[in-house]
């Protein structure tokens, strides 16, 4: 009975004295939560909110980081204890081929795993591919390694394709909820999502991650995002510090080891959003804007730059590089980006260290490789970015201090063009007006930013993709919109990005798109006809529908994006790629007919955006077309469908 009373007693005292203060913690945090969701961003109490929130959180990261259960102790046969410190599915080259493999980082050993398929009411298990003792393991030079096994890259446009149907699959899932559809039905179009997922995911990383073992065999994995294989081999570097001894598991220890990974994994599920439960936010759909202002904390001088990487269907994408500030401690970029949202939750900012010396080439990708000296991560909270304001904060890094700024704009409101009533100078004014008053069949600022782009920028990886500076871009709008005579000489010396962010800016202000609000519905309708001759015989009458400025300049642009995509080896844009930065700009209708046309602006691949892409592709695609055959022909096909 008194041993009863005693361990009563030490019961008691240990949920006072350690559950109740933490679980107080933890019930002010959601408290917290709750009081910012509610809180106007301007409350003079919103800024002391989020600090009091910081703090928590902070305080109970550190305590489950020491308490977490999965971080429980394995003990092998022998008597030995190891860990699991990081865990997560990457993609490796195995055979030649593809393979989603579940990687296990143990204190003293990293083994590569794949999930057994297993029947109905049996346990998941895992099969052991391979491991390295990380005393074995070394990480080869990029000037040591050898050349990649051959892998067949997915092309582009497939893998945009891919993210057309997830979208489709998506809008589809929710009309089925909202509607009250059958379970049957839902789970169905769930399994069609998740196939296309899971293929994305498998065929979209390319950065090269090789490890080695001492005892001869390499192994590769494709990454989709430098920050991402910055962690992995920092999590290794900092475990071989310690003393560390070679061994090899006997079949029983394999089996041991290999079956407490289901028990010990921290990432428990693929990361496609069909894994996702139904209150997860969905992310932002729409742009971010970001100035990265400056990063102090670094002990030498060196040549810095920064770039920044969002999530998009489940994996990371570089999206913006600033310049290369040469030869110092505290480089002040202050450069603005506009940057594409894709149901992105994170940012990234990545700080590197730039290197000119030719002979570290890495061959995997025949690129020289930059030093990342400080990586980080912050979540994008709709309550604090959905704001017209400026949000300013600053992301450590080891030791470096990044300065950064953002604001975010909705889907919704990125889509819409300003009416304008503006006769002087070229953005926002009518097509017709601008070559009327040069005299030109093109207008200047398109023939200007395509001949610069096709001069030094035409190799440029991501041409059109990558975000170009947007102090520089409006820089170059204002000097276009004064007509300055110092016009030739500012592009000559400008980044190639912000021109070509220039070009796609000023067809993104027109006050109506360059192929005209009056022919959208038909355009709309002519892709979607299945015959292919009916298709042609409607797509080319409406090209002639065109008012002559809109069609000679819509024609000079094809040609140059022809031209672009013939480079794809090297730029890396397809045909696709560019139909997908452009079909939306040429397409999109102004403000009164977008409100007929518009589908559901949280969905970037909305229908209406697809059929964008299709058209601009569509046109991409088709043998050269000439304006005076185009005109010579006149015969009438009817639009209707």
């Amino acid at each position: 009975m008194e041993i009863l009373l005693i361990i009563r007693f030490c019961c008691n005292c240990t949920y006072a004295l350690l559950y109740k203060p933490i679980d107080r913690v933890t019930r002010s945090t959601l408290v917290l939560h709750d009081l910012l969701k509610h809180t106007p961003v301007d409350h003079p109490d919103y800024p002391l909110l989020q600090d009091a929130l910081r703090i928590s959180q902070n305080f109970l990261s550190s305590i489950n980081e020491d308490i977490d259960p999965r971080r429980t102790a394995v003990t092998t046969p022998k008597g030995e204890t190891r860990q699991l410190v990081k865990d997560g599915f990457l993609v490796e080259v195995s055979e030649g081929s593809r393979k989603l493999r579940h990687v296990f980082l143990f204190t003293d050993v990293l083994l590569c795993a794949k999930l057994k398929k297993t029947s109905a009411g049996k346990h998941q298990q895992y099969d052991c591919k391979w491991y390295i003792p990380l005393a074995d393991l070394v990480f080869p030079s990029p000037e040591e390694s050898e050349a990649s096994p051959q892998v067949h890259p997915f092309p582009d446009h497939e893998l945009e394709d891919m993210k057309m149907k997830i979208s489709a699959l998506k809008s589809e899932i929710q009309k089925e909820k909202a509607n009250k559809g059958q379970s049957r039905a839902i789970e169905r179009l769930k399994k069609k999502m998740f196939e296309n997922e899971f293929l994305l995911l498998l065929n979209s990383p390319t950065i090269p991650f090789r490890i080695h073992n001492r005892n001869g065999k390499s192994y590769l994995f494709l990454l989709s995002s430098d920050y991402e294989r910055s962690e992995w081999r920092e999590a290794i570097q900092k475990l071989q510090k310690k003393d560390l001894q070679a061994f090899v598991l006997s079949s029983v220890e394999l089996q041991v080891l290999t079956g407490s990974c289901f028990k010990l994994r921290t990432v428990h599920n693929i990361p496609v959003t069909s894994n996702k439960d139904d209150d997860e936010s969905p992310g932002l759909y729409g742009f971010l804007h970001v100035i990265v202002h400056s990063a102090k904390g670094f002990k030498q001088s060196a040549n810095l730059y920064c770039t920044l990487e969002v999530d998009s269907f489940g994996y990371f994408v570089s999206k913006a590089k600033t310049r290369v500030f040469r030869d110092t401690t505290e480089p002040k970029w202050d450069e603005e980006f506009e940057i594409e949202l894709e149901g992105s939750q994170s940012l990234r900012i990545l700080c590197y260290e730039k290197c000119y010396d030719k002979t570290k080439v890495n061959k995997d990708n025949n690129e020289i490789v930059d030093k990342i000296m400080g990586k980080g991560q912050i979540q994008l909270d709709p309550q604090t970015v959905e704001t017209k304001n400026w949000h300013t904060d600053v992301i450590e890094m080891n030791g470096i201090k990044v300065e950064f700024s953002m604001k975010f704009t909705s889907r919704d409101m990125s889509l819409k063009r300003t009416p304008s009533k503006k006769q002087s100078g070229v953005f926002g004014v009518k097509i017709s007006v601008v070559t009327k008053r040069e005299r030109s069949k093109v207008p200047y600022i398109v023939r200007q930013c395509v001949e610069e782009v096709e001069k030094r920028g035409i190799e440029e990886v991501g041409i059109y993709r990558i975000s170009g500076v947007a102090t520089d871009i409006q820089a170059l709008k204002a000097v276009f919109d004064a007509n300055n005579k110092d016009i030739l000489l500012m592009l000559s010396d400008m980044d190639i990005n912000a021109i070509a962010g220039t070009l796609k800016l000023y067809f993104r202000e027109l006050p109506e798109p360059l192929l005209t609000d009056r022919l959208y519905p038909a355009f709309m309708e002519g892709i979607a006809l299945s015959d292919p001759a009916a298709k042609e015989n409607c797509m080319m009458h409406l090209l002639r529908s065109l008012p002559d400025p809109n069609l000679i300049t819509f024609l000079f642009l094809l040609e140059h994006l022809k031209r672009v995509a013939e480079k794809e080896p090297v730029n890396k844009m397809s045909l696709h790629n560019l139909a997908t930065v452009f079909g939306p700009t040429l397409l999109r209708p102004s403000e009164v007919e977008s409100k007929a046309h518009l589908t559901s602006a949280a969905d970037i691949w909305s229908h209406d955006v697809m059929a964008q892409v299709q058209v601009l592709l569509y046109y991409l695609q088709h043998p050269p077309i000439s304006f005076a055959e185009l005109k010579r022909n006149t015969l009438y096909f009817s639009t209707d469908v």
